[in-house]
This record gives structure tokens, C-alpha cells and sequence, in this order.
């Protein structure tokens, strides 16, 4: 079993940067695949970047890239994303997930552990 514990989200103004943490415990660290997924009230959890265990590549939602850069901390146990150029459509609770399948996770259904989430408001 893994613990994940989300920390960072508030309310930003468009166009503002938000860095997200993740404190992970419970499991081997440096074999997990990380990511980040969010949702908003009445729609489906959305995939939004993850990095994997053994060479940190990473993959994200088209929407984000190039605004938004996951990375993790193998020493500290913790995963971030660093959200840039945040817009009101990026609004929503952002979860921490983990994986410790082979593949990276790049659906919500491939992560196998969450953390509570952490709520990022952007206003306009």
C-alpha cells in the first residue's frame, strides 16, 4: 500500500504559477511510476502528467504541456508539479497517483493509488 499526501493547491490569478507536492511513503520510492490527474465536480478524473521509476520520462495531457513540468525527488520521496501560465479552465482538485505497473500511467484508470487531493482555483 502507498500514501500519498498532496500539498500546494489555492486560489491563483490567471496567468499565475503554482507548484503542487507530493509526499509518497509505503512502498519502494524509486521503483513507483508517478503522475497527476485531476477533476472537476461532475466530470471524470482527468489524466494530467506522470514521470516514470527507471529513466524519469514524462508525459502530459496535451493541454498542459508546455505549461506544466512534473518531477520527482527520489532522496525526499516527494513528486511535484510546477503548473506555469495557469488559465480558469485548469480549476479542479489535483490528485497525486502512483503505479507500480511496468508501462508509465497515462489514463487514471492505470494508477492504483491516490492521495486526498489538493484544490487549485485560477480566477479570472
Amino acid at each position: 500500500q502507498v500514501q500519498l499526501v498532496e500539498s500546494g493547491g489555492r486560489l491563483v490569478q490567471a496567468g499565475g504559477s503554482l507548484r503542487l507536492s507530493c509526499e509518497v511513503s509505503g512502498r519502494t520510492f524509486s521503483t513507483l511510476n508517478l503522475g497527476w490527474c485531476r477533476q472537476v465536480p461532475g466530470k471524470e478524473r482527468e489524466f494530467v502528467a506522470s514521470i516514470n521509476w527507471y529513466d524519469s520520462a514524462t508525459y502530459y495531457e496535451d493541454s498542459v504541456q508546455g505549461r506544466f513540468t512534473i518531477s520527482k525527488d527520489d532522496a525526499k520521496k516527494m513528486v511535484y508539479l510546477q503548473m506555469n501560465n495557469l488559465e480558469p479552465e485548469d480549476t479542479a482538485v489535483y490528485y497525486c497517483g502512483s503505479s507500480s505497473a511496468y508501462l508509465t500511467p497515462r489514463h487514471p484508470q492505470e494508477f492504483t493509488d491516490w492521495g486526498q487531493g489538493t484544490q487549485v482555483t485560477v480566477s479570472l
